[in-house]
């Protein structure tokens, strides 16, 4: 969630810029004007943190729980040039290596780069841009795989699946609305399963943790391969796929952890559409509300068979994607049955029964051939709502039926929800983790 790349809010904690969960979510790390915190979740444990006047931190960048952070400098006194990936160890509290990214032609004119997002997952590192997307081996020095071009991309919006075995990266496409699928060890350097602990972290990359390293490497992108194959000689074949998502602009991306779900939203944020990267099939349409919105994180839980969104509205949604999950069936799906005497309804369309998969639906869901598609969506299965509707992240937690929001307020709330029964979430603690 970067910060200053949306409007303040007027309970925003002061000389907060960025707040991003790690690959587990069981980190969280923000951006300060002053340098940089890394906290832990369960229980709520400031780490790491590197605090100077030596400049603000606009963006942070964990790789699970290792000493490795990916760094780029923000605020009004940024730490490090804005156009430059820093790639910093907190054990020896230097840079390891620095990417750096000058001003490049698009549409015939030379635009700044004002927005640069990163994303460090396994052995893949991904610097986005406004319109241009890198992708390297994480390494020393890294290796440049390939380079995509997407359409205005002033979010950074991008996700990378942490599967070893089924690394997927989407990105927006070329046009509005569009999703690209991209198959990751199709650019090279793949990585087999045996490489990496299921029930943790990956290893380190060996390169990186060298002590032949005594300074920062700096690299321009300039001097990197042209992005057609490793050191540019041959070409590899990419498994790249394009799905039409939205009609309008893509506002947040999402992946499961092995790559064979993503979740996207538009700019107008009241749908949710679930697509199997594999056959690109639309999977699920799930309802946020009929209000314009702005979706700010989405998020798989571990198994995959549930969703939670978080957006301007200060509500947490939280969606089933797979019917098994629901195990309470006493509330019978809307919509009559062979045989049944049919009553029309007299109560409004806010009145909801469970659909199959469990989530809400509307009261006239039987009439959906008839009735516009509103009446056949599929609503939240339950939700919470954030008191102060600061700008917040979600994920679900490490414990059952759990969720976890870190709102721009400087403030950690965790609920609980019921998954027989769904509705309002029961608010379990909260907490203040930047005070003011």
């Amino acid at each position: 969630m970067n910060l200053s790349r949306t409007s303040a809010g007027i309970n925003d904690a002061p000389g907060l810029l960025y707040a991003g969960f790690n690959q587990d979510y069981g980190c969280f790390a923000i951006g300060l004007d002053t340098g940089f915190r890394v906290y832990n979740c369960h229980p709520l444990i400031n780490q790491a943190k590197n605090e100077s006047d030596d400049g603000g931190i606009g963006l942070v960048e964990m790789l699970y729980r290792t000493n490795y952070l990916a760094l780029v400098g923000g605020g009004r006194n940024p730490r490090y040039p804005p156009n430059k990936v820093i790639i910093y160890d907190s054990i020896k509290a230097k840079p390891v290596f620095e990417l750096e990214y000058k001003n490049y032609k698009y549409k015939k004119r030379i635009y700044p780069i004002f927005y640069l997002y990163i994303y460090i997952y396994l052995y893949r590192l991904t610097v986005v841009l406004q319109n241009k997307v890198f992708v390297y081996h994480f390494s020393l020095p890294p290796q440049l795989l390939h380079k995509f071009e997407t359409c205005d991309n002033e979010k950074g919006l991008a996700a990378v699946s942490t599967s070893s075995s089924h690394a997927i990266l989407i990105i927006p496409g070329r046009q509005k609305g569009q999703l690209q699928i991209i198959d990751l060890n199709s650019l090279g350097y793949y990585i087999s399963v045996g490489e990496s602990d299921h029930n943790g972290p990956p290893a380190l990359p060996p390169l990186l943790t060298s002590e032949s390293t005594n300074s920062a490497t700096s690299l321009s992108n300039n001097n990197h391969s042209n992005g057609n194959g490793i050191n540019g000689n041959t070409r590899r074949s990419i498994n790249v796929s394009i799905i039409p998502a939205h009609t309008g602009k893509l506002s947040c991306l999402s992946l499961n952890q092995d790559g064979s779900r993503c979740a996207t939203t538009s700019d107008k944020g009241t749908l949710i559409r679930v697509y199997n990267t594999a056959t690109c099939a639309l999977l699920h349409e799930l309802r946020r509300g009929v209000d314009r919105a702005e979706i700010y994180a989405i998020a798989f839980n571990q198994e995959s068979t549930r969703l939670c969104i978080s957006s301007d509205k200060g509500t947490i949604h939280i969606f089933n994607l797979d019917p098994s999950v629901v195990t309470h069936m006493d509330h019978k799906p809307r919509g009559p049955t062979y045989g049944e005497v049919v009553t029309y309804p007299t109560q409004s369309p806010s009145n909801y029964g469970l659909t199959n998969s469990g989530n809400r639906g509307s009261a006239f869901s039987f009439m959906k051939d008839l009735l516009p598609k509103y009446f056949s969506s599929e609503w939240s299965f339950a939700n919470a709502k954030i008191p102060t509707e600061s700008r917040c992240l979600v994920a679900f937690g490490e414990q059952k039926n759990s969720i976890i929001a870190i709102c721009a307020d400087g403030t950690c709330y965790k609920y609980y929800f019921d998954p027989r029964n769904g509705g309002e979430c029961t608010r379990e603690s909260f907490e203040r983790f930047l005070k003011d």
